[in-house]
């Protein structure tokens, strides 16, 4: 039988756009109801390309390891690479292991260190950034790609404008964020005065998980906020 293959005409496409606003809404309502029980967790960015034996897996892992003996737990896209290292080292500590995935022609698929009640897919890109930064006590931003700067970007942006509370933004590897700093620093305050000078204070950077620990715990201690479950 020969199939007949024809453009969508604009109605339909609309008609499309209206009924996706229900599974939008059930991405939502499920996000929001399995997270709000999870407890404080700090989100892990990165590639998903890093791979097991490379220095930023191991750190990965090391860093989720001590966050979650401070009493928070792990939240990652649920992916390989950096992801796959977050949650490792939030299983291996024995801490609350969280994946947000989302379906991808490509690179992504759930790592097998996340806790089988705590695995959440999504289709929609912008609900699952919602969840990272609703249920987020910190990001801990390691080196990555457009996806982590997409992450990284948006969050320094809410904080700037006010549509979240401040919350710990930690960029690890000084050898990989060090230009990128630089270049925000020179080019968008400096020579342009595209952003305010404490802007940049939205953001740290480090280089070690001892580091990472510290921030959080200063930042919280500051505010007179516990993340202990």
């Amino acid at each position: 039988m020969r199939t007949e293959t024809r453009n969508k005409s604009w109605n339909e496409i609309k008609t499309n756009d209206s009924w996706a606003i229900f599974k939008i809404m059930g991405e939502f309502v499920n996000g929001y109801e399995k997270l709000s029980q999870i407890g404080p967790c700090v989100s892990i960015f990165g590639s998903a390309r890093t791979k097991p034996e490379h220095k930023f897996y191991k750190l990965t892992e090391e860093v989720a390891k001590k966050i979650v003996e401070h009493g928070y737990g792990i939240i990652t896209g649920g992916g390989p690479g950096v992801m796959e290292a977050g949650n490792k080292g939030a299983h291996l500590a024995g801490g609350t292991s969280v994946g947000l995935n989302i379906h991808l022609p490509f690179e992504q698929h759930d790592n097998p260190y996340i806790d089988n009640d705590k695995n959440i897919n999504f289709d929609y890109f912008f609900v699952r950034k919602v969840m990272f930064v609703k249920y987020s006590q910190g990001f801990v931003v390691m080196p990555g790609g457009f996806g982590t700067l997409d992450e990284l970007f948006e969050a320094i942006t809410l904080i700037q404008t006010n549509k979240i509370d401040k919350f710990p933004i930690i960029l690890v590897g000084r050898d990989f964020w060090g230009g990128l700093i630089d270049w925000v620093r020179s080019t968008l305050l400096d020579n342009f005065q595209n952003i305010s000078s404490g802007d940049i204070d939205i953001i740290q950077v480090v280089d070690t998980a001892d580091e990472v620990i510290d921030i959080l715990d200063k930042f919280y201690e500051e505010y007179n906020l516990s993340p202990n479950f």
